[in-house]
């Protein structure tokens, strides 16, 4: 089929292309690479790259008119600064509004819509299931949820998925690169005192290769193993992975005002719907990427929260 992806150039999104690409699938990507990587999208049979924001209305009514795609997979996102609203809202907002009339203009048959666990905010119980209220409190969980809820109502088949810390190849957000990158080069770390869900990114693609069915559910569903592990879990693994040993305990600061303390997302629905079941544990998840970092390395790292006061180094 023909794949039309924004911010392709991503994590999820490359890792999508090479899934995707033997497949025999055509896939037309927009990414304007403020987070994106152009090395992810090299010149390959099957794919077409435009370097342009979803924000820009005429690039995007003028990529569905010329692909003419059977299938949107929604992956581009800002959060690169969370005092950029404007930016966020842009993308998040504006650009998903785009992209889904332009996807009802062109009779798109689905859309997939990657979205962040932020959206629930601080959550009344862990795990958070699908049904927990929305109370997002960022400029990034506000715009994705507000960018979701337009998806929602568009009357397209989407499918947009809530989801945990995908952990793979080309990953660069996040506590494990960032570890990785400041432990071989000798700094200091520090860990944030809260708790997240870590998936393995091929159980993630396993997952997708259900959801681009056109037969398949829509709606929202969370995405996630289900368990739980501290930041300070993550440190220990990468710390044992590399066979470091420390001079002393790794500072372990409190959550931040712009962060959660605990996000792991109750999956059991999408299993159901999907008849779908992580494989890999979290053990073996971070070793994995761990791995392809050791052969590849690690691309510039970003996060959507901002740096405790002290730790900005």
């Amino acid at each position: 089929m023909r794949i039309l992806m924004t911010g392709g150039a991503g994590t999820l999104g490359s890792n999508l292309i090479d899934r995707y690409l033997p497949q025999g699938h055509e896939i037309l990507v927009i990414d304007n690479f403020a987070t994106g990587n152009k090395g992810n999208v090299p010149p390959m049979d099957g794919l077409q790259v435009i370097e342009g924001s979803v924000a820009d209305k005429d690039l995007v009514d003028q990529a569905f008119a010329s692909f003419k795609p059977e299938l949107v997979i929604n992956s581009a996102a800002a959060y690169k600064d969370p005092s950029d609203w404007q930016e966020d809202t842009a993308t998040n907002v504006t650009g998903s509004i785009y992209v889904a009339k332009a996807a009802l203009e062109h009779g798109v048959k689905r859309l997939i819509n990657f979205q962040t666990a932020l959206a629930y905010g601080r959550p009344d119980v862990v795990p958070i299931p699908v049904t927990h209220p929305n109370r997002p409190f960022t400029s990034y969980g506000i715009s994705k949820l507000a960018g979701e809820n337009f998806l929602m109502m568009s009357g397209l088949d989407v499918v947009s998925l809530r989801l945990a810390n995908i952990t793979g190849p080309r990953l660069a957000i996040g506590p494990i690169p960032t570890f990785y990158q400041r432990l071989k080069a000798g700094k200091g770390c520090f860990c944030s005192e809260t708790v997240r869900d870590f998936l393995d990114l091929e159980d993630f693609l396993v997952l997708m290769d259900k959801v681009i069915d056109f037969d398949a559910p829509t709606g929202v569903f969370n995405v996630s193993t289900g368990e739980g592990k501290s930041i300070k879990d993550v440190f220990d693994a990468v710390v044992s992975y590399l066979g470091i040993e420390l001079a002393e305990e790794v500072p372990v600061v409190p959550c931040g005002d712009d962060d959660v303390p605990a996000v792991v997302l109750d999956a059991s629905e999408t299993m159901k719907a999907f008849d779908w079941q992580p494989q890999y544990g979290f053990e073996e998840t971070i070793q994995r990427v761990l791995q392809w970092y050791d052969r590849y390395g690690v691309t510039d790292v970003f996060s959507h929260l901002s740096k405790p006061i002290g730790h900005e180094d």
